[in-house]
């Protein structure tokens, strides 16, 4: 279950149908980016044990995923190039507490709904595309990205009682769902 609080708007995947090596040159830029959060996330909260492996082990799956999309990138001759990035993360961490443990708290759920929308929107891309490997591709990731989801909600709850992860969760839920209820100026995977 991916507790988004609202679906993609319906003209999100005209957009994406539209402009398809764009949205996989931005999945893949997505891609290194969950990397290299879950990495930082290491790195900020060093003297929490409990976190290392699970960490460590999405930061490698990300990094798979990455390679993945590079190669498809590179076998559809489309440069791995510098892109504009959406505002949806931006604007979704707007909400995440600056004073610990609140903001370990949000910045795990963020993170929960950022794999949580990556897996909707792959969903609507796999029964959608006409192409067949790329149908194939988003197909073939949406369990990684639900898993994804669901082990950053485990992570917020260590340490924490469960009904407060899911209180805060409701309210992220809320404010998530309004951040991708307007569109970007350009489309991504988060747009």
């Amino acid at each position: 279950m991916l507790r988004l609080a609202a679906a993609s708007r319906s003209d999100w995947i005209d957009g994406a149908l539209a402009n398809v090596n764009m949205i996989v040159l931005d999945h893949a830029h997505c891609e290194k980016k969950a990397a290299s959060v879950a990495l930082n996330m290491i790195f900020r909260y060093h003297y929490r044990p409990e976190l290392m492996i699970p960490l460590s082990e999405l930061a490698r799956e990300e990094l798979r995923h990455f390679e993945l999309v590079l190669r498809i990138l590179q076998k559809r001759g489309i440069a791995f190039e510098k892109l504009e990035p959406s505002t949806y993360g931006q604007r979704l961490h707007k909400i995440i507490r600056q004073t610990e443990p609140e903001r370990f708290l949000d910045t795990m759920i963020c993170c929960a709904f950022i794999e949580a929308r990556s897996c909707e929107r792959m969903q609507i891309l796999s029964e959608s595309l006409e192409d067949k490997e790329l149908r194939d591709l988003y197909a073939g990731l949406l369990k990684s990205e639900a898993r994804h989801h669901q082990t950053y909600l485990d992570l917020a709850a260590t340490g924490v009682a469960e009904k407060i992860v899911y209180d805060r969760l409701e309210e992220i839920a809320a404010h998530e769902a309004a951040v991708i209820g307007v569109p970007d100026p350009f489309v991504r995977l988060h747009s």
